[in-house]
């Protein structure tokens, strides 16, 4: 395992809470969007898909970009990656997305409007929730935004073809997702980003972090049989980490 692909893990991750949490926290906790429930969803969306699709140019050419510990169980599945190193690239992305999380709080704290309850865009569900959708419901949106993200990760990562619009499409796919789920739970799609601001806030966030890490995890196992089943065996399938996002050619990298 390189630890150059581990150290894009963990700095990605933490890159996605920063910004694309912070965002969350500004537009819902802040209240910088105003009264307006959409213009929130609208910008925390944007932000989520932005960051995505900035980071998956930079360092898709170093690990593949996953920063998501579901995204990771695709590849493990479709039998891109190796266990091995579907293990590293977990640890770093739970632990780059705690260390995000520490340090928007950090950032955050010093705020003097800053309070407990303005939170740290956590997700959630029944109260928790903009519609107050209970557990299952929770359960069964998170699986189905997580298993729509992630089939679009595996499918334009499949071809050469599709390298230099990969980004773009994944940067899309995660903001079309939040655009429809963040009424529902806050969208998660992503353990890690999960985990962290809800080991910072604490309370319900963090007795709720389950669903948020489960769910997600099964909607990526189901993306990863279905990304397996439409695609031809005879491919021109590329190994993980070994698509330039930034260019339509491939160069091998190796660990």
């Amino acid at each position: 395992m390189s630890v150059r692909k581990l150290a894009a893990e963990f700095v990605g991750t933490a890159l996605l809470v920063i910004f694309a949490v912070g965002a969350a926290t500004l537009s819902f906790g802040f209240g910088l969007t105003g009264s307006s429930t959409s213009a929130g969803v609208i910008t925390t969306a944007m932000a989520f898909g932005l960051v995505l699709a900035g980071l998956a140019y930079a360092l898709g050419p170093v690990s593949g970009c996953h920063v998501n510990p579901a995204v990771t169980m695709g590849f493990l599945l479709a039998r891109r990656i190796s266990t091995r190193d579907a293990i590293g690239y977990w640890v770093a992305q739970f632990a780059g997305g705690i260390a995000g999380a520490v340090i928007l709080w950090g950032v955050f704290e010093s705020s003097t409007q800053y309070t407990k309850s303005t939170g740290l865009g956590t997700d959630g569900y029944d109260s928790h929730s903009m519609i107050h959708l209970g557990v299952g419901g929770a359960f069964i949106a998170e699986v189905i935004l997580t298993f729509l993200f992630v089939l679009v990760v595996l499918q334009v990562t499949k071809h050469v073809q599709t390298a230099a619009v990969a980004g773009l499409a994944i940067g899309l796919a995660l903001a079309t997702v939040h655009l429809f789920g963040i009424p529902l739970t806050g969208t998660s799609v992503n353990p890690a980003r999960s985990l962290g601001p809800a080991l910072v806030v604490q309370g319900d966030a963090l007795n709720q972090v389950w669903l948020f890490i489960v769910a997600p995890l099964i909607g990526g196992a189901i993306a990863a049989l279905a990304s397996v089943f439409f695609v031809e065996e005879k491919t021109d399938t590329v190994e993980l980490g070994s698509v330039d996002v930034r260019e339509a050619t491939a160069t091998q990298v190796t660990a």
